[in-house]
């Protein structure tokens, strides 16, 4: 019956949250639009160069351009510092509906090291990201579909390699020239101006001039009656030892049609490929379709058995008890090594606490991609703060399987999934810093997530397994006998291995799809905006987890089985083992990382995803096969 009531919620919600993100779709609260007037200044902050090739982010400084006389940090979240961002002011600045054509920003020298850190970023194919107003700069490309509407890519890059004037060997070229375009939208009544938009189309040009002036050089290059650059004749930057580049700008100022709230839009369809609504919703029709019948199926089965055992007892029939009633006295026994099963249940309400608060700030707007590194603020604050109901939750079972150390449970329960977590992530960022990567979280950063590790999620998780084990423990609906029962010779299809990797497929076929948006977000630099569709998503795994779990415990115990606490877990857990998989296989097709290190990372993050997948899915199975089995065994009548 659960099931059937969800499906109407499921396709309400679906209708509503899968819709185009509307005009107001990214105005975040608390964030008002800024109102510039003829003349006000501009200031373009730069971020982190960044490429999907080798995955390491580096600051803009690390290459040789043109510096500020004083470089300041803007105020960073802990998710942009745990997202590799570096945002820092610079020397571009321009004056609202003021155009500058040919705009001498500095000329620097390459030394042997600054030409060699271009060319090993050229190779790489690493892209400069600036930000004016909280837009991301981009570059507007055509669309392979031949179509009209806008596309952007994000930031621009560093150079390029080609051959120039007959030469036999590729060289390489430098963008020192950018073409900067700003969007903005006017109040006709005050006249003030919003940014809606921010492009930039890069060129190499080896600039000439006749005398250096710091204040006004005249650049040979450089035709300022017509605003542009002389296109003949003119030579591309070229990098090399000694080589004297002159990095220059343009910028116009263009009125635009879209308004402040709607600015983000035109940026949330960077990517190429666009979703195949039609496929994915199908696809997730099919993952409900075998979900209800599979929910139906076993209603109806568990229904015609509870009736006819009860008729049984009912008329005193002698007949021999068979198939799940007859492990009544042993399907409560508690398991083996069950503390840790305790900890991995409490670790998995974490995690669904963490995820599921995280899905409704961002269907609510708070975590917008213009709110950069929200998202991942927001995730590890929550997992902090949901340590109390993963020690309550742990406690409570542990109280149920008679456990009495409590406190070494919920130390368990405290350490050993962010042990695990933060030792992986502890490696990763020493291969980042020793790469000179900008994505290495700072030690001050390290130690605040270790405080708040060890000063509130430990604390939180004492506090809860406190709470759970002081409340009365969980009775069982039957007694267990004192001596086991012996387990019959199994089928070959009911081998534990064999099942649990059965039953994790359907969970996971059910999120794939979302899944390679998702990892195409992370790892190719794209913004992830359709969080309506990922909370249908999510909502469907539950609902597979759960009936994909219970279907196979019920044909477990109907095979005399009654080993159920594990396998319950592994069963929908399997689901990641499946996911790591697909990540190998999104790796080698869709990734071109070359570099050990990059690969080093991609698997050891992934690892941890599917680590965190693994607790989530095995907890959600673990909780839907303990209902069922308490009811189940609670509808029966057991002398």
């Amino acid at each position: 019956m659960g099931r059937f009531s969800a499906t109407p919620t499921i396709f309400i919600l679906a209708a509503l949250l899968l819709l185009p993100p509307s005009a107001d779709s990214f105005y975040l609260p608390g964030v008002a639009p800024r109102d510039f007037q003829r003349g006000g200044l501009l200031r373009v902050k730069v971020n982190k160069l960044s490429s999907t090739k080798t995955q390491l982010p580096y600051d803009y400084y690390f290459l040789n351009y043109c510096k500020p006389e004083k470089i300041t940090n803007s105020a960073e979240n802990l998710g942009e510092v745990l997202r590799g961002d570096r945002i820092e002011n610079s020397v571009y600045t321009f004056k609202m509906k003021e155009e500058e054509s040919c705009k001498v920003v500095c000329r620097a020298k390459l030394n042997a090291e600054s030409a060699k850190n271009f060319k090993e970023k050229i190779d790489d194919e690493y892209q400069v990201n600036m930000i004016l107003d909280n837009l991301p700069v981009a570059v507007l490309r055509q669309r392979r579909d031949g179509s009209q509407s806008k596309i952007y890519e994000h930031g621009f890059r560093v150079g390029f390699k080609g051959k120039y004037a007959g030469s036999k060997d590729e060289k390489y070229f430098i963008n020192n020239h950018l073409i900067f375009k700003v969007m903005y939208h006017e109040d006709p009544e005050t006249h003030s101006a919003r940014i809606v938009g921010f492009e930039v189309i890069p060129n190499s040009i080896s600039h000439e001039y006749k005398e250096w002036d710091d204040e006004n050089t005249q650049l040979v290059t450089c035709n300022p009656s017509n605003k542009n650059i002389i296109q003949g004749g003119t030579v591309p930057q070229e990098v090399d030892t000694d080589k004297e580049v002159v990095f220059t700008y343009d910028v116009s100022f263009e009125a635009s049609e879209t308004k402040w709230a709607s600015r983000w839009d035109t940026y949330l369809l960077m990517n190429d490929d666009q979703i195949h609504w039609f496929s994915i919703i199908n696809s997730l029709m099919i993952v409900l379709f075998l979900s209800g019948m599979v929910a139906m199926i076993m209603m109806r089965t568990l229904y015609r058995d509870i009736s006819n055992y009860n008729q049984l007892e009912t008329q005193d029939e002698a007949q021999e008890e068979t198939g799940w009633k007859l492990v009544h006295g042993d399907v409560f026994r508690p398991p083996h090594n069950y503390s840790l099963l305790c900890v991995y249940v409490g670790t998995g309400v974490q995690v669904f606490g963490m995820t599921l608060v995280t899905m409704i700030f961002a269907l609510l707007g708070f975590l917008s991609p213009s709110n950069r590194g929200g998202l991942m603020t927001a995730m590890v604050l929550l997992w902090v703060f949901m340590g109390l109901f993963a020690g309550y939750s742990s406690a409570r079972l542990y109280k149920m399987f008679r456990g009495t150390q409590w406190k070494k449970n919920a130390l368990k329960t405290a350490f050993i999934f962010p042990a695990i977590l933060f030792a992986i992530f502890f490696v990763l960022n020493a291969l980042i810093w020793g790469e000179k990567s900008s994505g290495a979280v700072p030690f001050g950063t390290m130690f605040a997530l270790v405080l708040l590790w060890f000063g509130i999620s430990v604390p939180l998780a004492f506090v809860g397994s406190f709470m759970g084990f002081k409340k009365p423990g969980i009775e069982d609906p039957v007694k267990t006998n004192k001596i086991p029962r012996q387990i019959p010779e199994q089928a070959w299809y009911m081998n534990p291995v064999f099942s649990v990797l059965i039953g994790g497929i359907l969970p996971f076929g059910a999120v794939f799809i979302e899944l390679f948006f998702i990892l195409t977000s992370i790892w190719l630099n794209q913004f992830y905006y359709i969080f309506g569709f990922l909370f249908i998503v999510f909502v469907i795994l539950l609902i597979t987890c759960a009936e994909i779990t219970i279907v196979l415990c019920y044909f477990q115990l109907c095979s005399e089985d009654y080993h159920w606490w594990w396998r319950a877990y592994l069963t929908a857990g399997s689901s990641a083992l499946y996911l790591f998989l697909y990540s190998i296989f999104y790796y080698f097709t869709k990734l071109e990382i070359t570099k050990l290190v990059s690969g080093i990372l991609y698997f050891g993050y992934m690892t941890i995803g599917s680590f965190a997948f693994f607790v989530l899915t095995g907890t959600i199975g673990f909780y839907a096969c303990f209902w069922f089995v308490r009811k189940i065994y609670s509808s029966v009548k057991i002398d």
